[in-house]
This record gives C-alpha cells, sequence and structure tokens, in this order.
C-alpha cells in the first residue's frame, strides 16, 4: 500500500492502493475498505484514485459520496 500523504492533515485516510478496478483505502483505525467499478461506479472509483494521487480530499469523497459503496470490509 502507499502512504496517503494528507496534505490537509486532517483525514483519517492513511493508506491506500489499487488496480484496473478498484481502490482500496485503510483508515488511521485500522480499517480496510475495498471499493470496486461494480459497488461504487467507474467514474467514483476514477475520482478516488486522482484524489488519492493528489494526497487530499478523498476523506470527504468518501463520506459524502460513496461512503457504503464499499464492496467489502476487509479488516
Amino acid at each position: 500500500m502507499k502512504t496517503y500523504k494528507n496534505l490537509g492533515g486532517d483525514s483519517g485516510i492513511i493508506a491506500y492502493e489499487f488496480g484496473a478496478d478498484f481502490i482500496r483505502v485503510k483508515f488511521s483505525d485500522g480499517s480496510l475498505y475495498l471499493y470496486t467499478h461494480t459497488s461504487a461506479g467507474i467514474q467514483n472509483i476514477k475520482t478516488m484514485k486522482q484524489l488519492a494521487r493528489n494526497g487530499e480530499g478523498l476523506n470527504a469523497f468518501i463520506n459524502t459520496t460513496v461512503k457504503y459503496k464499499y464492496k467489502k470490509k476487509e479488516r
């Protein structure tokens, strides 16, 4: 997993990884969520990947747009 930059300084996200059709997000409490094209939508996954690369805004996007659209909670 790659460390999330957290440029805003207030994110609960600490790491992420992604593949062609998914993004996996790890939070500071140790929880790990898998979001996929099927569960959250292709455009939302594209947006999440870009926010993860940018290191800012991913936590807010998850909370406002895809909060419960994960495929599974892995941890």
